[in-house]
């Protein structure tokens, strides 16, 4: 037999909230929208830039490390087939 889980005890146990008769609620006000650009600041860019300033010879290392082995390969395959 399976064990309850929490979700559904904490939904049974949960009390609803009641108003009391001089307790008023306000009407949630209209959220204004603002405009917000999605290309970075400068300096927003420039900081994710110097964060990750190893990554580019990183980059190139696997690069020259992938080229050399895809050469090797075609050398093999030529050589003995």
């Amino acid at each position: 037999m399976s064990k309850k889980s929490r979700r559904s005890r904490a939904k049974r146990h949960a009390r609803p909230v009641r108003a009391t008769k001089g307790e008023h609620y306000r009407t949630p006000e209209p959220a204004i929208a603002s405009y917000q650009s999605s290309t970075p600041k400068p300096s927003e860019a420039r900081s994710s830039i110097e964060r990750y300033w190893y990554i580019l010879p990183e980059l190139r290392r696997i690069a020259i490390i992938g080229g050399s082995i895809l050469l090797i390969l075609i050398v093999l395959s030529f050589v003995l087939g």
